[in-house]
């Protein structure tokens, strides 16, 4: 890691977590993100829950363009690689100095296919962090003494390739500012939601009670409290059982309590019908509802 890096247990910027927001309010979550579109960033983060988040003070998000920093009268960010190649890589020191300038909440993170892969946990730990960074790539790359000498860290969506970190920077924005609190209407969202306790949701039903054949199960329309809890766990443990089994053995698989559960409820039938059209997504099956 680079000497600027931190953990966050213990924040390297002490000036930038939990830093005052433009309305004063110095408990706001601040993010900066680093990038040559910022427009990009800030106007996916302008609407919905995010946006009143920051309309409220709640989330601190702030911008900057990496051309600025750029010393030339074209404002060039990007040069040939070293060794020849294809395309045209980011310039280390327009990113330096950007970074620099602002000296932004850490950790910071590059955004790229090499880093960590983001997921909930991580998620949480940002949101309850105070402040985080970070670094939008684009071109064929970054220069690589970014990652060696800025950087804290690097994150990544997953296995596929994007035109820059943008679209990835609003999706962490989301994920992370949706748990900072007062941020959702009903703080329980958040805690029986997918991927909060390692499992899926259970299946979500709203009215009317039948539509096109198809029912919502009797027990949700019971008013039976106890009944609904026991059903919505023992949908959870089945729907992730069957969909993404890697999830169950992540948490050393199923407890003696929960293989209980599932014997005595399994899952529920209405539910069941039709998991096995997403079980297999390189197949890129249609749901049998809809032909084959």
């Amino acid at each position: 890691m680079p000497p600027a890096a931190c953990s966050m247990s213990e924040p390297g910027n002490t000036g930038a977590p939990g830093a005052e927001s433009g309305d004063g309010n110095t408990s706001a979550l601040r993010i900066d993100v680093f990038t040559l579109f910022p427009d990009m960033v800030s106007d996916v983060s302008a609407h919905s829950m995010i946006g009143r988040a920051r309309t409220n003070g709640l989330i601190d998000l702030r911008t900057h363009d990496i051309r600025d920093e750029a010393t030339d009268r074209h404002r060039t960010v990007d040069d040939t690689p070293f060794g020849g190649g294809a395309g045209m890589v980011l310039k280390a020191e327009p990113v330096f100095s950007s970074v620099e300038r602002v000296d932004p909440p850490r950790p910071l993170y590059l955004l790229g296919p090499g880093g960590r892969r983001f997921d909930q946990a991580l998620a949480s730990q940002l949101a309850a962090h105070g402040g985080f960074s970070l670094i939008c790539g684009r071109y064929e790359g970054v220069d690589h003494r970014v990652r060696s000498g800025l950087v804290d860290g690097e994150l990544s969506l997953g296995d596929f390739v994007l035109a820059g970190g943008e679209a990835a920077a609003g999706v962490i924005i989301e994920a992370v500012g949706r748990l900072v609190p007062g941020v959702l209407g009903n703080e329980n969202s958040a805690l029986t939601e997918s991927f909060s306790t390692g499992l899926l949701e259970h299946p979500q039903f709203t009215k009317p009670a039948e539509f096109r054949g198809m029912e919502v199960p009797e027990v949700l329309r019971s008013g039976d409290h106890g009944r609904v809890e026991r059903w919505r766990v023992a949908q959870s443990l089945a729907r992730t059982n069957y969909l993404r089994p890697d999830l169950i053995d992540a948490r050393g698989g199923l407890t003696e309590a929960e293989a209980d559960l599932l014997q005595d409820l399994g899952p529920e039938p209405t539910v069941l019908e039709g998991w096995e059209a997403f079980a297999y997504p390189d197949n890129f099956p249609r749901h049998p509802r809809h032909g084959s």
